[in-house]
């Protein structure tokens, strides 16, 4: 069985960043998946359920919405619960988006009201939200995007 691309990363050194971490062809259409890797795997503790799961409704919405939003293809957590995968139609980088998850984090860190999506009608598990901690990991995965500009995997 082949080895997943992404299970070829070294998860020791990898930092929080915003990262390409594969590109699809199919025809002439091409899919860029984005890492966004939020904490440091197995040095940071993982991103809580209710976080992460208000990460996803908030930045859903907020790039469904945005001038980008014919792009976007998907966004959700991933399984180890250290970041989230932004997955985009266009050959594409991380400098040609890294505005966009700035404005998202943004959109994120002001917002105040009801989470969008978060209902019994909308949502299979609508109460497990926590927007003040969403806020935390997105101000400290923005600060550090800022100040590192992580964007290429380590070797």
């Amino acid at each position: 069985m082949e080895r997943i691309t992404s299970f070829a990363i070294n998860h020791l050194v990898l930092q929080p960043g915003l990262y390409v971490s594969r590109k699809d062809r199919w025809n002439d259409c091409v899919v860029t998946t984005f890492d966004m890797r939020i904490t440091a795997p197995n040095r940071e503790p993982v991103i809580d359920m209710p976080a992460l799961h208000t990460i996803e409704h908030m930045a859903a919405t907020y790039l469904r919405n945005s001038q980008l939003k014919d792009k976007v293809v998907y966004f959700g957590p991933m399984g180890c619960r250290t970041g989230c995968y932004l997955v985009m139609f266009g050959d594409l980088s991380s400098e040609d988006i890294v505005d966009l998850v700035i404005d998202m984090c943004d959109f994120i860190i002001g917002y105040e009201g009801e989470i969008p999506g978060a209902t019994p009608v909308e949502c299979g598990n609508y109460s497990e939200q926590n927007l003040n901690m969403a806020k935390f990991y997105i101000k400290r995965y923005k600060e550090n995007l800022i100040d590192n500009r992580f964007f290429t995997y380590p070797e």
